[in-house]
This record gives C-alpha cells, structure tokens and sequence, in this order.
C-alpha cells in the first residue's frame, strides 16, 4: 500500500487535519506531516507540546478487513514506533500501555488513535508524536528525546521515510493479524 504524503509547515493538529481530509475528499489512506502544531492533542484531550525540529505525524487508512480490536490496534501501532525507533537507538525501548513509548523511563513518543466512519467505510487515524530533538517538561511524566539519548542529530526526512516504508509494509498486514501473531512485528 503507498500512503500519498500531505506535508505542512504550521497546522492546529495533523490528526485533525487527517478527520477533515477523510471526510472532505476520496482519499483512503495518507500520512499528514506538520512541521509544527498549534493545538497537537494526546490522550485524554491533553495537549500534545509541539516543538519545532520534533515529528507531528498522523497516518490514516480503511480498517473496513480488519477484524482487530482498538487495543490490539493500539499494540500493533505502539510495536510498528518501537520497530521505528529501534533503528535508531540500540537499547531498551519500553511500551507503557496503552500508548506511551519509554526510553530511560521517559517518554519519547506518544500515539493518539481516533476511529471515523464515513459512507459506511469505517478509517482509523494513527496519530504519531516523537521528541527527536527536543523534549517537553511535563509535571510528574519526564520525558526525553532522541538526540538526548543518542547524541546524535537525526534526519528528520529520514524518520519520516521509515516511517511511512514501515506502515505501507505493515498497514496490508494489519487484516492477517491476530492475538497470537502481534508480538511478530
């Protein structure tokens, strides 16, 4: 599957952004790219801080053949960032459910999943935070980023190309997963 790629300097939220591009146009699967967000949002409708120079993606495609539930979504989804992130820092990365990704015991990446149904074609939206330069000081949650724990300057096009390589390779697969076989990603 090749997702058609949408990029953009300053946006209010890429998964925002990927809601209205379903609803107002043909498209069946992308990945929407911001080079900063006005209003990113995480879980539980908490703001998702949105430095310049960090990745702000949101991928979207049809679920209409899978037979997945959201939480083993969220696991695929939270395993498809570790396989992307493991490319660039060798030691332990830790998933913190539902949707939290650790380095260190700090947050590196977040993911915000939304479902939406439009004409009877039900779409999911994957959206995608990583620190890859700079982290946030959230309150009682550290977080860290990926030059901090590799010091290393990564290409963020480079992320970004991985990234969408590893879910158009993924994204055709999602209908053959089950219980069993997540953990092979």
């Amino acid at each position: 599957m090749k997702l058609k790629k949408f990029n953009f300097k300053t946006i209010n939220s890429t998964n925002d952004l990927a809601i209205k591009m379903i609803k107002g146009s043909n498209n069946k699967s992308g990945i929407i790219i911001a080079d900063k967000q006005k209003k990113g949002r995480g879980q539980y409708g908490n703001q998702w801080i949105s430095f310049k120079g960090n990745l702000f993606v949101s991928i979207f495609f049809t679920i209409d053949s899978i037979s997945l539930t959201l939480k083993q979504m969220t696991k695929i989804n939270c395993l498809l960032i570790k396989k992307l992130l493991s490319k660039y820092y060798k030691g332990k990365i830790e998933i913190k459910k539902p949707n939290d990704l650790l380095i260190n015991k700090k947050k590196i990446s977040g993911i915000l999943q939304e479902t939406l149904t439009k004409s009877n074609e039900n779409y999911i939206i994957v959206g995608i935070g990583i620190n890859l330069i700079k982290s946030p000081t959230i309150k009682n949650y550290p977080a860290t980023n990926l030059f901090e724990v590799t010091n290393t300057k990564i290409d963020k096009n480079d992320v970004i190309f991985n990234l969408q390589k590893i879910y158009e390779k993924y994204i055709p697969k999602f209908s053959k997963f089950n219980t069993f076989n997540i953990n092979r990603i």
